[in-house]
């Protein structure tokens, strides 16, 4: 079965709601109506029932042929005696050996006389099975028992009445009601069809924000949610391009180098020399684009995390002496040893020891690649800092500021490379919260600092 749409599912259960109420209304209004009336009629009941005790009743009891008043239509005509209910009140006097004196010559000629109580009590009358709220009162001499009597039907009709006369006029306009409920909903809904309509006409790479002022307070972060999830693809749109340009410009040269070295290795022919050569080109050239592609895949990597995600407690003093080892063959096939100084015991640092790994190995490698044969590159772990230093020519003070731009490599530089190895740095580095100075020592050669 498929699933109501929002607008009509809010219509549902606010018109629900509203009938509820209505009827919740309804049933309070009942009880409270029939509560006051009781107690109006009882009321009523007792002055009456106190005007017949106090009046002089031994007078108008002498003539012993008097035991019923004329009823009401025998005294007046229908169009004036106006609006009246043979119901509303009834009353009989009897003597207190129980014969009956006088009655309103209608319902009260009726009532069964009853010795024992005093106030209100529930009876009926002779032949009659409808139940009557009656008030037994005795005079103040002690002669006359005086009843006066309603029948609980009235009181119910009339609570009735009164509480239909107020609430069928809130029925009637309950659709109204209903109508211009779906109205405010459709009203009020109608920000997010146009959100989702922009949404159906967007194009993938468009990265233009929602507009989020017009949308329910409730719906806003949801929008935000959109927007954010929008810049995030964006970002990662950029990033994409940006490697896909970077991988092409970057790759060709070591390609166009490969097909050369390939080409001459096949004109060679007999000279031994020459292919030997050619091929010793062609290992650096498929090493040096293996690097640059390994790299790109880092860097790549590296862009698309927005955190660390797991961190774990890393040891510097046990990470650099293991980095170190696994670089010290490199170094020693370069002609540079590689020196190792602690001078103090740094703080657990919450990370990811692979990549931090990988930060010191560039920084070790880079150090390595640009430092002559017969010098040495010292790496001194403090607990402010890691440093790595080594006799290499350095670099000039206005290219030492681009450092860390991706692919920039300063001009006249030997070695090969391209140009991510402290790109890749500073990166890692940003994803824990470190920074790296990069600067030329005043006794020559250039330093690495990471500070924690």
């Amino acid at each position: 079965m498929q699933r109501l749409s929002l607008r009509l599912r809010l219509i549902l259960i606010f018109s629900l709601l509203a009938l509820f109420t209505w009827c919740s209304a309804s049933v309070v209004a009942w009880m409270m109506t029939r509560h006051k009336i009781n107690e109006v009629f009882d009321t009523q009941q007792m002055l009456f029932a106190k005007r017949l005790a106090t009046a002089n009743l031994g007078v108008l009891l002498a003539n012993q042929d008097v035991r019923s008043l004329p009823k009401t239509k025998k005294i007046l005509r229908h169009g004036k005696r106006g609006e009246q209910e043979d119901d509303a009140l009834a009353f009989a006097i009897f003597s207190r050996e129980g014969r009956m004196l006088l009655n309103d010559g209608e319902n009260g000629e009726d009532f069964l006389f009853d010795s024992e109580h005093e106030g209100f009590i529930d009876g009926q009358r002779r032949g009659d099975d409808d139940s009557w709220r009656l008030l037994w009162l005795t005079t103040p001499d002690g002669r006359y028992r005086i009843v006066v009597g309603q029948e609980w039907d009235y009181r119910h009709e009339m609570a009735l009445g009164m509480v239909t006369g107020q609430l069928i006029p809130w029925l009637v306009t309950l659709p109204i009601l209903m109508l211009l409920i779906a109205l405010m909903v459709g009203r009020e809904l109608r920000p997010l069809k146009s959100v989702a309509a922009g949404l159906r006409q967007r194009a993938p790479d468009d990265a233009t924000l929602l507009d989020n002022q017009q949308v329910p307070t409730e719906v806003r972060p949801l929008v935000d949610a959109l927007n954010a999830l929008f810049a995030r693809i964006s970002a990662m749109l950029v990033r994409e391009r940006r490697f896909t340009s970077d991988a092409a410009h970057e790759l060709r040269s070591p390609l166009a180098a490969l097909r050369v070295q390939t080409e001459v290795v096949q004109l060679a022919g007999d000279d031994e020399q020459m292919r030997e050569h050619a091929v010793q080109n062609l290992t650096i050239g498929i090493d040096r684009a293996t690097r640059l592609v390994d790299q790109l895949l880092t860097l790549s990597r590296l862009d698309s995390l927005s955190d660390l995600g797991e961190l774990e407690q890393v040891d510097w003093q046990q990470l650099v002496p293991r980095v170190l080892a696994e670089q010290d063959r490199y170094a020693h096939a370069a002609g540079v040893t590689l020196h190792y100084e602690q001078q103090g015991v740094p703080a657990p640092l919450p990370g990811q020891p692979l990549l931090l790994s990988l930060l010191v190995r560039n920084l070790v490698d880079n150090a390595v690649r640009y430092t002559p044969a017969g010098s040495t590159v010292r790496v001194t772990l403090s607990p402010q800092q890691l440093q790595v230093e080594d006799n290499g020519p350095g670099v000039t003070v206005e290219h030492l500021a681009r450092l860390g731009e991706r692919f920039y490599r300063p001009p006249g530089q030997e070695q090969t490379g391209s140009g991510l190895g402290l790109s890749i740095v500073q990166r890692i580095a940003s994803l824990h919260g470190l920074r790296v100075n990069f600067a030329n020592r005043p006794e020559g050669g250039f330093s690495a600092t990471v500070i924690f």
